[in-house]
């Protein structure tokens, strides 16, 4: 990988989640560049407001208040600004009609968010990886995908 740091973006409403996920990626030592945001209306003004570049790789939790993550998904997607961030759900929900749907709608990695902190690591790692891997080599968007 490359000096310059990964750009990522976790929206979601859980702070527990949201500590849990920072601490894990200073443990992984990738350089990175991370922002938080806790509903599905902070991540589209964010994205749609901001002058900061967007983001490399986008953890978006489907269960959010204001906006829900298949909202969000279904605006980026919509979005010529914003339609080629890569998206990776990150949620809960393990469910077969969840995860069809948002593959449906363009995300590109489903993410049931792991219960140990050690498989959370290993994940957001592969994640991490791949997004490098997309960016470095071309590789076709619709081989990032990562079910845990």
């Amino acid at each position: 990988m490359d000096d310059k740091p990964l750009h990522i973006i976790l929206a979601d409403d859980d702070e527990s989640d949201r500590l849990l996920f920072k601490s894990a990626f200073e443990e992984l030592k990738f350089k990175t560049i991370i922002h938080m945001v806790k509903d599905g209306k902070q991540l589209m003004e964010y994205l749609t407001l901001t002058n900061d570049p967007l983001p490399h790789l986008l953890f978006l939790d489907l269960n959010m208040p204001r906006k829900n993550g298949l909202e969000c998904l279904m605006g980026i997607r919509s979005s010529n600004k914003l339609k080629d961030i890569l998206i990776a759900i990150y949620s809960t929900s393990a469910s077969e009609s969840d995860i069809k749907e948002t593959f449906r709608r363009g995300a590109n990695i489903y993410i049931k968010k792991p219960d140990d902190f050690n498989v959370l690591k290993q994940t957001l790692c592969k994640a991490v990886v791949a997004t490098f891997q997309y960016q470095q080599q071309g590789l076709n968007k619709e081989d990032f995908l990562l079910k845990i």
